[in-house]
């Protein structure tokens, strides 16, 4: 019998969205594997489903705004701020650094729940973690659709809630098989192409 995982890959499958190749990740890290979260994404039910799915681990957590980097994780944000009734946030890049734009704010004790689309590192989502907290905001919970942080600590200080965890390889390019190999590397994701 499949499992919900199972079923959930077989989503990023059907959306053409599981790639396997030679893939420099968002964090500079490479990997064989990668999961195109915005081909899923881009049908609007699926989106839907795979965000209320999400958010019934919060439903219960008075959450006052879901806040997400751009580009991935704003999809993620209006759904599953949709599921929970909630306003949804976006920070962007501005000077390589994460910032509010667009006259959005955060207000201190606003309830906080961080989401992105694929974690690797933690890195995005430590710097709206950062953000969030520098303007008093109370950060209730982190979360994503995908885990992919291997069993590494992602640096939350709080537990990283997913929907699936992929154990995929990913390697600092100077220890990258698939380097040493000579494959030439791709560039699919939203800080790259």
């Amino acid at each position: 019998m499949a499992t919900d995982r199972d079923a959930i890959l077989d989503v990023f499958r059907r959306a053409g969205a599981l790639l396997e190749g030679h893939f420099l990740l968002s964090s500079g890290r490479h990997s064989p594997v990668y999961l195109q979260c915005a081909l899923v994404l881009q049908d609007p039910r699926t989106a839907e489903d795979l965000c209320s799915r999400l958010a019934r681990s919060f439903a219960d957590a008075q959450i006052d705004t879901v806040l997400a980097p751009a580009i991935g994780g704003i999809v993620v944000a209006h759904e599953v701020a949709r599921a929970l009734g909630c306003r949804a946030l976006f920070a962007e890049r501005q000077d390589d650094r994460m910032t509010l734009r667009r006259g959005f704010a955060l207000r201190p004790g606003e309830r906080v729940l961080l989401v992105e689309d694929v974690v690797t590192t933690g890195g995005s989502l430590r710097e709206i973690q950062d953000l969030a907290r520098r303007a008093g905001a109370e950060i209730v919970a982190v979360a994503a659709l995908v885990d992919r942080t291997s069993g590494r600590d992602p640096g939350f200080g709080m537990p990283l809630e997913a929907l699936v965890t992929v154990d995929v390889p990913n390697h600092p390019p100077e220890d990258c098989p698939e380097c040493r190999k000579g494959l030439p590397v791709v560039k699919p994701g939203s800080r790259n192409t």
